[in-house]
């Protein structure tokens, strides 16, 4: 199943599993009955399909191999200082409540021999993300990859986020932020973190 959509003056093509995107409607549409509303109401009956390709796509992570896209932008460079790609916009799926967890990871490495193409790090971000998540796994997942797959001398990564689960619902903290990090390498000594810790302290100025 495919659907078309216009976005920027390019045409993107979604591609979704026919059967597969049946079944989820199906699901969808039982749900919606059980909330005691009607899934035939005029302004509900195409939701359980829109519904069905929405899950899908911010799922499709599961469809990504993240070391993959790392390895397909690889080059031999001998530039050795720190590189940082900050303010990655994530969105993700809280794997207790099925809902969005959303902010922005900030990440550095010093290369080992080898540089990454620069777009291919929010790609790894995404292909994680995209999937049921909790924020600490998240977090841990993109720095493994990294460090196992480009070996550098040190990755570091912050991330920074709000949770609907909390602000939606249980305590409804609208205000809240969850931050979490993780470092390796030359990371773990504290002049070189703290480095890369005020630069991304100052990335609004």
């Amino acid at each position: 199943m495919k659907e078309e959509k216009e976005q920027k003056g390019y045409r993107m093509v979604e591609t979704y599993p026919e059967q597969n995107t049946k079944n989820l409607a199906d699901n969808y549409s039982e749900i919606i009955s059980r909330i005691n509303e009607d899934p035939n109401r005029e302004g509900l009956i195409k939701t359980p399909e829109r519904a069905a390709k929405a899950i899908q796509y911010l799922t499709h992570g599961y469809d990504s191999n993240p070391a993959e896209i790392l390895k397909g932008a690889m080059f031999a460079e001998p530039y050795s200082e720190m590189i940082i790609v900050k303010d990655i916009e994530l969105y993700s799926l809280c794997e207790h409540h099925l809902l969005p967890f959303f902010g922005k990871a900030h990440i550095a490495y010093i290369p080992n021999g080898h540089i990454v193409g620069l777009s291919k790090i929010p790609r790894v971000v995404d292909a994680y993300a995209r999937r049921l998540q909790v924020q600490e796994r998240l977090t841990h997942q993109i720095l493994n990859c990294i460090s196992e797959t480009l070996n550098p001398l040190g990755v570091a990564i912050v991330i920074e986020a709000q949770h609907l689960c909390m602000m939606m619902r249980g305590v409804e903290k609208q205000n809240s932020l969850t931050t979490t990090s993780a470092f390796t390498g030359e990371f773990e000594k504290t002049q070189t973190r703290n480095e890369f810790i005020s630069l991304i302290e100052n990335r609004k100025s």
